[in-house]
């Protein structure tokens, strides 16, 4: 397994720019009652950084690992769930919801479905069904099924994500770590936004979700550089 220090010494300096839009997003505090190109540029940002974090690994890796690539598919259409969502009250929030359906869907073909972990499985379909009756009552028209769709797709990249991480058997890497822990805090960012939108107003909300967000985004597309960490500590050992 690659130490955590070759990680940070090999995928940090990537990384940087990363961090550096997603404290721009957060220093400039765009207010979300007037969406504008702009608003949606600095919000896209942080998700355009992680394109070129990947891209960085070079077009041989991407085309030698379906799975880079599937999460590179994956980060854009993420960045267009996020455009239509800045202008979610002007009718945009369903067109969001569908981007961000194929995006844990292309994560999802990613993670693969090996091993299968049906006890992971069935814990995120617990998780899954109490979400959906905590919104149930509060959904109406299309967005009764609409939701329910999404959180079997969101539920399903989650499982994906956490049945590769195997602590009993020791059968696990830091980028498998990294997919588990993405997928969890992407689950939480978008249920705040639903308890949100659907149920009561949540404090301090849209911190909460765009934190979570991008760390989601940040760990899944570190878990797309597995193979090339793997391959370094070959040729080192």
């Amino acid at each position: 397994m690659v130490s955590p220090v070759t990680v940070v010494k090999s995928e940090g300096p990537k990384l940087v720019p990363f961090f550096k839009a997603t404290c721009v997003y957060f220093v400039l505090w765009l207010p979300t009652s007037s969406p504008s190109w702009f608003s949606a540029l600095i919000k896209c940002l942080p998700i355009f950084c992680l394109w070129v974090f990947l891209l960085a690994h070079g077009f041989n890796f991407l085309g030698a690992h379906s799975s880079a690539r599937k999460i590179l598919a994956g980060l854009i259409f993420s960045a267009l769930g996020d455009a239509f969502l800045i202008w979610q009250e002007q009718g945009y929030f369903v067109h969001g919801l569908l981007m961000f359906a194929i995006t844990h869907i292309l994560y999802s073909s990613a993670f693969g479905m090996k091993p299968l972990n049906v006890c992971a499985g069935l814990v995120i379909t617990a998780v899954s069904s109490l979400s959906y009756m905590l919104l149930y009552p509060y959904l109406s028209g299309p967005f009764t099924y609409l939701v329910a769709v999404y959180i079997a797709l969101i539920g399903f990249m989650g499982w994906r994500a956490i049945a590769g991480l195997q602590l009993a058997n020791d059968l696990w890497t830091w980028t498998k770590l990294s997919a588990c822990l993405g997928a969890v805090l992407f689950m939480v960012s978008d249920l705040t936004i639903a308890v949100n939108k659907f149920c009561f107003p949540v404090p301090h909300s849209r911190a909460i979700i765009m934190a979570t967000y991008y760390a989601a985004q940040m760990l899944i597309a570190l878990s797309a550089v597995e193979c090339q960490d793997a391959e370094m500590a070959r040729k080192r050992y």
